[in-house]
C-alpha cells in the first residue's frame, strides 16, 4: 500500500482554493509533473466528471483518466484512476481557517502490484517529495494572484 498525505496553508479562501484546485486545466500550472489535462466529460465538476493527464513520474511518460467519485464543494474531492503504474486514488481536503486562509490536504493512496509493488517505498518518497513541491506551487499560484 502506498498512502501518502501532505497539507499547506494558503492566504487565500477556501472557495478561490477550491475553485482553482479542483480545476483541471489548471493543474499543470502547479503540478511538476503534469504536462497535459483536459476534461473529458462536459463542465461542471460533480461526481463522474472525467479528466484525462499526461504525466512524467519517475522519468516515465504516464497517460490515465481520473473519475470524480466524491465532491463536495469547497470541503473535498476525490478522484480515482485504474491506469498508470497502479491504481489510485486522490483526494483534496479543503478546510476553512478564517476567511482568507485554508488549509489543502493532498492525499495520494493506492495498492501497487507486480514491479509497482516492489517499487512501492521508492514511489512513496517520490510522491511525497512531488507534493511538497505541488502544494507549495500551488500556494505561490495563489498567494501572488490578485
Amino acid at each position: 500500500m502506498v498512502d501518502v498525505t501532505t497539507e499547506i496553508t494558503i492566504r487565500r479562501s477556501v472557495g478561490e482554493v477550491c475553485v482553482y484546485a479542483a480545476e483541471p486545466s489548471n493543474a499543470p500550472h502547479w503540478y511538476d509533473n503534469i504536462k497535459s489535462a483536459a476534461w473529458t466529460t462536459d463542465p461542471p465538476l460533480r461526481v463522474g466528471s472525467k479528466f484525462a493527464f499526461t504525466a512524467i513520474f519517475l522519468r516515465r511518460q504516464l497517460t490515465y483518466t481520473y473519475e470524480v467519485i466524491d465532491f463536495v464543494p469547497n470541503e473535498r474531492l476525490t478522484m480515482r484512476t485504474a491506469e498508470g503504474p497502479f491504481p489510485m486514488e486522490t483526494t483534496y481536503t479543503w478546510l476553512r481557517i478564517d476567511d482568507r486562509t485554508t488549509l489543502m490536504t493532498l492525499r495520494n493512496h493506492g495498492d501497487p502490484s507486480g514491479f509497482s509493488k516492489l517499487a512501492s517505498p521508492i514511489m512513496r518518497a517520490a510522491m511525497r517529495h512531488a507534493n511538497r513541491k505541488d502544494l507549495a506551487k500551488l500556494k505561490s499560484n495563489l498567494e501572488t494572484t490578485a
